[in-house]
């Protein structure tokens, strides 16, 4: 079970959120400031923050700050009742992770950090292997048959996250959400194109493909 910290003052919406993740199968708990947020953190493993920005004693931008500044990599969700890019930017800069303006949608938070935890899940595993394919996500390279290739950035992450989790169907939405984050000048249409790209480099290979589910997007089925 992940264990995901919401950082909040407003009781009512720290309730609301600690339930809604409880109810998605996640253990939440719960801090109403950056301050009491360190003190769980040195005493629980967290997997996930939400964290609000306008906060006593310590905001949600202070606590980024410190999470990055002792080397955490964990995902950061920033939740903030002001539409301001110049918020948005700052909370990026400091290495926040995702951005979501209040009021929030409960449906839409819970989809959020979903992706963020399976993001964090392939960032740390570093190597898969599938048969007699293997993926280093340090270096980019796929060992196929004995040929070892380093793949453009995206296209390796797109091929590591449908191998991390075979027969699970993603959509290209959520594959352009996960791989591109806050990219502007990308589509759809994107994915569509490093899929093919995939497949042209793996069609001849035994051990997975790269299947269409139509009307709803792309999975990896592992054939050996």
């Amino acid at each position: 079970m992940f264990n995901i910290l919401v950082v909040e003052d407003d009781n009512s919406l720290r309730r609301l959120i600690s339930a809604a993740l409880r109810q998605n199968g996640y253990r939440p708990l719960t801090a109403e400031n950056g301050e009491a947020a360190l003190e769980v953190l040195d005493s629980e493993h967290i997997d996930l923050v939400i964290a609000d920005i306008m906060m006593p004693k310590m905001d949600g931008f202070e606590l980024t700050e410190a999470l990055r500044g002792s080397g955490s990599n964990i995902p950061v969700l920033i939740v903030t009742a002001k539409m301001d890019f110049s918020d948005k930017q700052k909370g990026f800069s400091l290495g926040a992770d995702d951005y979501m303006v209040k009021p929030i949608e409960i449906g839409e938070l819970i989809l959020r950090v979903g992706a963020l935890l399976r993001r964090a899940q392939i960032a740390h595993e570093h190597m898969l292997t599938v048969g007699n394919v293997t993926l280093d996500y340090n270096a980019l390279t796929v060992s196929c048959g004995g040929n070892v290739e380093t793949l453009p950035k995206k296209e390796f992450y797109l091929l590591f996250m449908l191998l991390s989790y075979p027969n699970v169907i993603f959509t290209r939405r959520q594959l352009l959400d996960e791989l591109w984050g806050m990219e502007n000048d990308v589509d759809e249409r994107t994915v569509d194109v490093h899929i093919r790209r995939l497949r042209e480099r793996y069609e001849s290979c035994p051990d997975f493909e790269i299947v269409t589910v139509r009307g709803l997007g792309y999975k990896a089925i592992k054939k050996a």
